[in-house]
């Protein structure tokens, strides 16, 4: 237990490092509110490696942190209707018994909820459900980075497991991989 609770917390540190990293990075892909999404790599890493207790308090952690640390606090409804429909969507998925979704597959629907949680959020605060609008180019973006952040939390958790960093001992999570 005490363990488990050690490495959130370091799991929480470095999404929180990402996430400042990935505010300065000069990449401007010319359309408002799409980003890489560095911090999903922890997230999934964290549901695959700790399971779905741990992921909800890293991501919850991470947002909540982020928002105090980088002074963004206007952005927190956003980034947790996001976050948080993310991490139940892949849950959700993760915790399907016949694996039916791989990791790119549940990287993917959990980035493309973030964006309709986020848009969600923003559709009740501006009462305007014209922002919706905005989704599918959103949706596109989650796709790529969706398949960005599964291809480097597949490579990154198959690494660690050949590294004896990690063990995993359900079946299920190692046939996602």
């Amino acid at each position: 237990m005490i363990k488990k609770m050690a490495i959130s917390g370091i799991f929480i540190s470095m999404a929180l490092v990402l996430s400042f990293f990935e505010g300065m990075l000069p990449v401007n892909f010319g359309i408002p509110g799409v980003k890489l999404g560095l911090t999903n790599i922890v997230s999934l890493t964290a549901l695959f490696i700790l399971g779905p207790v741990s992921a909800i308090t890293i991501q919850l952690g991470r947002v909540i942190l982020a928002a105090l640390m980088f002074g963004n606090m206007a952005g927190l409804v956003y980034s947790l209707a996001g976050g948080l429909l993310s991490i139940f969507t892949m849950i959700l998925l993760y915790n399907i018994r016949r694996p039916l979704f791989g990791i790119v597959a549940i990287s993917v629907l959990g980035a493309v909820f973030h964006n309709i949680g986020q848009i969600a959020a923003a559709a009740i605060i501006v009462s305007d459900l014209r922002i919706s609008y905005y989704l599918p180019i959103l949706v596109l973006s989650g796709v790529a980075s969706g398949i960005f952040v599964g291809l480097v939390c597949k490579y990154l958790i198959k690494g660690m497991l050949r590294a004896k960093y990690i063990h995993i001992s359900n079946p299920i999570t190692l046939d996602r991989l």
